[in-house]
Parts: structure tokens; C-alpha cells; sequence
């Protein structure tokens, strides 16, 4: 999430919008030890390929926000991440935490990332070991370096994101495969939202190929990581098209594609619509849409689950979530029935749904629950 859709999601007040067992607690440093009853080396590595590992991640959510702010983690609101707040995630029902990260902004001109900035990243993902969790980092918005997937650009965003996952990737090579990589975000050309071209796609598959090439020559765990590639934009449509063909790779099956869903955006991010009603429930056509309800839902994450979890391929739907419009009250309603309906339905297809949450959820200093979407979220995933 970023720019315009993250002003939007601001201003809606979206927290910036497979059964199985919940990760152990971590070892000391956080580095996290097997699962009860997994076959693990002495890396802590477990052979189970990525659709097996999915099952075990559902339901999930985003400290966003946070350690993706620009120029600071507190930069855009929130509190510093703590302990507290993890341990939080974990009681309610949580069972994995998307961590956005910016680190152009914390780099040197050479992209030597700041020894201070990757240790307050390793704390927040102890933290989240701490408590048990599955953790995502990535490579989020930062400022927009990776939106180029033009030819003119490929070799200098090529170059940039085998610098950062070079060193991120040796940071974290001790961690078991409780901690997952994502190499990038919503990479598109800034300020064109349709359908990719032949050569958008080509050279967003090179940065994709790039990340997953870095991580493995970094060796240690990193050598049979679970690695999360996106599709164009991570657009549900361009990842069975665009990067329908995954990166090489020299592990099987441990590769999983990306996609967010926001739709339709004019009732989930866009605080300008006058729709505020959605789905069968609604009872007012002028404030409702006809396309974009549960059976479109249910369409779009059978595609996904056809294209690439039916074929060993594991999907996370990092980032979902429909806001509140203030100016209509009675949206609540529809709101947190949306929220409820999609995490449901992704994981009824095998996704692993991950709520875009910038603080609307959960107090970030104490814990305490401010929403009982908290509580939809977590029951539709049992």
C-alpha cells in the first residue's frame, strides 16, 4: 500500500486497507524453533513446501505503517512496535504479522543499509518470534525506487534490490522458516493502474528473479526460505497472466506468489464514493455496486487457487481490507461484513489472507483490541 491508495486508507481509518498448528515460541534471539512434531535439522529448517507452510499461517495481519514510515518509524503516526503489541497479535488469534519495511531511506549513497536501522528491524521481528509468530518482511514502498519496471530502469532497480536482500538476507540467515521474505510491494509504473505491458511484465519478473537469485546466494537458511514473489502490481489478474511463470529457483516448492485485493475499491479505499453498502445485504442500489460482490470474490480466489495452490504454489493475499466512511455511519455494518466475508473466502480457497492494518485494530502502545473486526477475522479462519 502506498501514495493515493494510502492517503485514501488513512483517511478511512484502515489500518495504511488452512487449519493447522500456530507457530512455537521462539528460541532465544528469536530465531524461533520447530514446530511441535516437524522434522527439523539442526537449521530449524523443516521440509514442508509452501503450500504446507501456508496452512499454518492463516489468518495474518500488517504492522503497516511502522517500520515502512518515511523518514521514521513513528513518522506517520504510530508508536515504536513493541513486544506488548505482538504478544496482542498472537492472543487474539493471530498466526502471522506482515512487517512493511523502508530501507532506501535508511541506506547510504552506495546502498549500505544503516547497521542502527537493521537492528531495529531485527528487533521487531524478534518480537513477533517472541510471541509465536509467523513473520513477512519485505521491501515495501520506500519512496517509490522500485516503481520502474521499465527497460531504461531494469539494471539500476535490478542492482538496488540485490544490494538490500544481499545484506537483509545475511542478517537474518540464522532464522528457521518461521521468517519469510517478500522482495518487493506493488510495483507498477507510478500513476498508471491498468493493464500491464509485455515489457512491464518482463522486467517486473526480473526483479523478481533478482530477489529470489540474492537470498539463495547468501546460503545458511536462506539457501531453502520460503521466498513470496508478486504479481504486477499484485494484481490478482497479472499474476495468472503477467507472472503466471514463477522464477528459477534451486529448491522446489518453496516459492509463493503474492496479490492484494481491495475490491471494489469505490466501497473498501475510496473515501470520495458514495458506495457504502456492499454485497448481498445491501438494500440501497445507488449506494451499492453490481460487480465486485461475494460471487466475484469467491471467482477470484478460486482463479488463484486453480493457477497456483492446486499446483504446489502457495498464495498470500498480503494485503485486503475495506475502511470506514464516516460521512455514512451505517457503513459499519457492511464494512466489517466485508472484512468478514473475504478473509473467509480466501481461506476457504487455501489463501492465506494477511488484514492491511495501520493501528485501527489494536492500541500500539498496550495491546487492547479497538475493533471487533479483529474478532470476524480471526473466527473466519477456523
Amino acid at each position: 500500500m502506498k501514495t493515493l491508495l494510502s492517503t485514501l486508507l488513512l483517511t478511512l481509518g484502515l489500518a495504511p486497507v488452512l487449519s493447522g498448528c500456530a507457530a512455537s515460541d521462539a528460541s532465544e534471539g528469536g530465531h524461533g524453533a520447530p514446530a511441535p512434531g516437524a522434522q527439523a535439522g539442526s537449521t530449524g529448517m523443516r521440509e514442508l513446501t509452501g503450500v504446507q507452510l501456508s496452512r499454518e499461517m492463516s489468518p495474518g495481519l500488517n504492522l503497516g505503517n511502522t517500520l515502512d514510515a518515511i523518514p521514521s518509524e513513528t513518522a506517520w503516526g504510530n508508536p515504536p512496535a513493541n513486544q506488548t503489541v505482538m504478544n496482542a497479535f498472537k492472543a487474539a488469534g493471530f498466526k502471522t504479522v506482515r512487517i512493511p519495511v523502508a530501507w532506501n531511506q535508511h541506506a547510504d549513497a552506495d546502498g549500505n543499509i544503516s547497521p542502527v536501522w537493521m537492528a531495529r528491524v531485527t528487533q521487531v521481528v524478534d518480537y513477533a518470534r517472541n510471541a509465536g509468530l509467523y513473520v513477512l518482511i519485505n521491501t515495501h514502498w520506500d519512496g517509490g525506487w522500485a516503481d520502474h519496471p521499465t527497460y531504461d530502469k531494469q539494471a539500476e532497480v535490478n542492482a538496488k534490490l540485490t544490494k538490500f536482500w544481499t545484506q537483509i538476507a545475511n542478517n537474518f540467515k540464522g532464522y528457521d522458516d518461521h521468517l519469510l521474505f517478500a522482495g518487493t510491494n506493488e510495483v507498477h509504473v507510478e500513476k498508471e493502474y491498468g493493464r500491464p505491458t509485455a515489457e512491464n511484465c518482463a522486467v517486473q519478473n526480473s526483479f523478481n528473479q533478482t530477489f529470489v537469485n540474492a537470498v539463495r546466494a547468501t546460503g545458511g537458511n536462506n539457501a531453502r526460505r520460503h521466498l513470496v514473489v508478486q504479481s504486477y502490481n499484485t494484481n490478482h489478474i497479472a499474476a495468472m497472466s503477467c507472472n503466471a511463470k514463477l522464477p528459477t529457483d534451486t529448491v522446489a516448492a518453496r516459492l509463493m506468489m503474492e496479490v492484494h485485493y481491495y475490491d471494489p475499491s469505490p466501497f473498501t479505499i475510496d473515501q470520495a464514493s458514495k458506495i457504502w453498502q456492499w454485497g448481498r445485504i445491501a438494500t440501497d442500489p445507488a449506494a451499492s455496486l453490481k460487480w465486485g460482490n461475494e460471487p466475484d470474490a469467491d471467482a477470484v480466489f478460486q482463479q488463484l487457487k486453480t493457477a497456483f495452490v492446486d499446483r504446489g504454489v502457495a498464495v498470500i493475499v498480503g494485503e485486503y481490507g475495506a475502511g470506514m466512511k464516516h460521512a455514512y455511519p451505517g457503513m459499519d455494518r457492511y464494512r466489517k461484513y466485508w472484512n468478514e466475508y473475504i478473509t473467509g473466502s480466501a481461506f476457504r480457497h487455501g489463501l492465506v489472507p494477511v488484514f492491511w492494518d495501520t493501528g485501527g485494530l489494536f492500541d500500539r502502545v498496550t495491546g487492547a483490541k479497538k475493533d471487533d473486526t479483529v474478532d470476524l477475522i480471526v473466527n473466519s479462519t477456523r
